[in-house]
């Protein structure tokens, strides 16, 4: 990506993370430039990570042959139409990070024919271990394809997706997943408290647990159940434990959260594209 510049509109966390991650991935942040609304925020990110500043989003835009939407969803139409002109005269590749609003109504905005890629990051993203899904629209070139998925590589995961529909569903488990996962932990913590443990013990024990069962999974090669069993001794503690969340019918608890998260999803995009 040597001869790359990116172009970020918008200087929030998300773009901080982002571009705090490439540049931990040796990419010049002389190559990168940000357009944020706020004084404060265009001096954060400047005095962090060395990038050029500005109030102007054309200006901004105009630099780069990636800009990347890091606005929020409500505010994005009104971006994109401001942006139309830049967009259509330089045919950069647009990265647009915004939660919910789907790549049609995106190119839409940017005035038609444009090579967008819709891409959920994750608040993981943070501390450079994000999931993040992409779609690509019929404009984005293979290179382009590339380019994007290098991009996101540098906060943790990225992987694709055919369909656009599916992100809705990517955003309900991997987008909203980090609040499921925490509320576990905190029931978890509850419930070792309840039964005796100071609320520190209970607290890192929880914790570091977690921890070490999403890292043995990311790197074994058997799968999550193999895994369950091979811990579950026959008339044992985690057996008797595996049974009570078996009688809550834990799989049909989340099978709901997801299908409500997924919904909300897809009501939210047909919402805001529409305005």
């Amino acid at each position: 990506m040597e001869k790359v510049k990116l172009a970020f509109i918008g200087g929030g966390n998300m773009a901080s993370s982002l571009i705090g991650g490439l540049i931990a991935d040796n990419f010049d942040p002389r190559q990168i430039s940000v357009a944020d609304s706020s004084d404060s925020q265009r001096e954060s990110i400047a005095a962090r990570y060395g990038v050029s500043t500005s109030a102007d989003n054309q200006a901004t835009a105009a630099t780069a042959n990636v800009v990347i939407l890091a606005i929020k969803p409500q505010h994005l139409k009104a971006v994109a139409e401001e942006l139309a002109p830049t967009i259509q005269q330089n045919q950069p590749l647009v990265v647009s990070i915004a939660a919910g609003i789907r790549s049609g109504d995106i190119n839409q905005w940017l005035g038609g024919n444009a090579a967008v890629v819709r891409a959920m990051p994750n608040t993981p993203a943070l501390i450079q271990t994000g999931a993040t899904a992409l779609f690509a629209n019929v404009q984005v070139s293979p290179e382009q394809h590339d380019l994007a998925e290098s991009i996101l590589r540098a906060v943790g995961l990225a992987l694709w997706v055919e369909n656009e529909s599916l992100m809705d569903t990517v955003t309900a488990l991997s987008g909203s997943g980090p609040a499921y996962f925490f509320r576990v932990m905190e029931a978890i913590e509850a419930a070792g408290v309840e039964l005796g443990l100071t609320k520190e013990t209970a607290h890192l024990l929880t914790l570091q647990t977690a921890l070490g069962a999403a890292k043995m999974a990311l790197e074994s090669r058997e799968s999550v159940a193999e895994l369950c069993t091979q811990v579950t001794s026959a008339g044992g503690t985690t057996e008797q434990g595996l049974k009570a969340m078996d009688e809550h019918n834990i799989n049909a608890v989340f099978s709901d959260v997801l299908k409500a998260a997924r919904d909300r999803s897809e009501e939210l995009a047909t919402l805001l594209g529409k305005n």
